[in-house]
């Protein structure tokens, strides 16, 4: 059981759990109630979608010889023999399944946008390291984080919560999207060199150190951009302050030092800001 648990990466789950979180803030903040069942189910389906893609990483990063003894991120259950191959894909599709389930209220009350969202979401849990068109492998691991976990999950959110598609949906999507990618950057950062002699061509390893420490740079700005556009530039800033305070650290530290294991302390740093600049953004909603 330990090595499904290894392999599910539940250090990941708060980049499924926080774009459900803010989602339903804002559709209160915008109509003042929200669902509770339909938020039940839209949480444990972006849970179990993000679990499944942990499952497939797993598996397929072994298979691509990508997760290797001298990588310097966590023990992979699959790439260390703890777990088959096959045995990680069935928990995968399992996984599956489960988001299936809890995707079906959500398709009933909403209708076919679930579906519309559903169908490509479950081929990337998959596809992000598999297919024809690996994105992990080409370099479009921040774009996808981007559009799933921060556009798609946050304005999905709001949907099934109003029935309504708000533009400060794609607002706050944005913002969260641009911090969850955060975690992609670092860690694409972390392992470049290992990636690199894996023909992982990530944008680390395509543009090198420099530029994808810009790309992070960027992607933090934008996301505390999306704050100003939402609340305007008053005291309810004040609330994003530790998140930014935070995320000023780690651009620092990954500035100064080159990649290596210390990389695993900025990523849990970054989990850490996602998580704090969700609290503000939903303390603001509430307000």
């Amino acid at each position: 059981m330990n090595s499904y648990l290894l392999a599910s990466r539940p250090k990941t789950l708060p980049a499924a759990i926080v774009p459900v979180g803010v989602g339903c803030a804002l559709a209160y903040r915008l109509t003042g109630e929200w669902h509770g069942w339909l938020a039940f189910c839209t949480l444990m389906a972006a849970i179990w979608i993000q679990v499944a893609t942990n499952f497939f990483n797993d598996a397929i990063d072994s298979q691509k010889g990508a997760d290797t003894d001298a990588r310097l991120g966590p023990v992979r259950a699959t790439a260390s023999g703890q777990l088959p191959v096959k045995t990680v894909y069935i928990a995968a599709l399992v996984c599956l399944l489960f988001a299936a389930a809890f995707g079906l209220p959500l398709c009933l009350a909403r209708g076919w946008p679930m579906i519309a969202i559903a169908v490509p979401s479950f081929y990337l849990t998959y596809g992000y390291t598999g297919g024809p068109l690996p994105l992990a492998y080409k370099g479009l691991g921040e774009l996808f984080v981007i559009l799933f976990f921060g556009l798609v999950a946050v304005m999905g959110t709001v949907f099934v919560q109003t029935g309504v598609w708000y533009l400060e949906a794609l607002v706050a999507g944005l913002g969260i999207g641009c911090l969850s990618a955060v975690l992609i950057s670092i860690n694409n950062l972390r392992d470049v060199d290992e990636d690199r002699s894996n023909a992982k061509n990530t944008l680390a390893v395509k543009w090198g150190r420099d530029a994808a420490l810009n790309i992070v740079l960027v992607i933090s700005i934008v996301a505390y951009a999306c704050a100003v556009c939402l609340f305007g530039a008053g005291l309810h800033l004040l609330y994003f302050l530790p998140a930014l305070l935070l995320g000023a650290l780690i651009m620092g530290s990954i500035y100064k030092h080159p990649p290596g294991k210390i990389y695993n302390k900025f990523l849990a740093m970054s989990a850490l800001q996602l998580i704090l600049y969700a609290l503000a953004f939903t303390v603001n909603c509430s307000a």
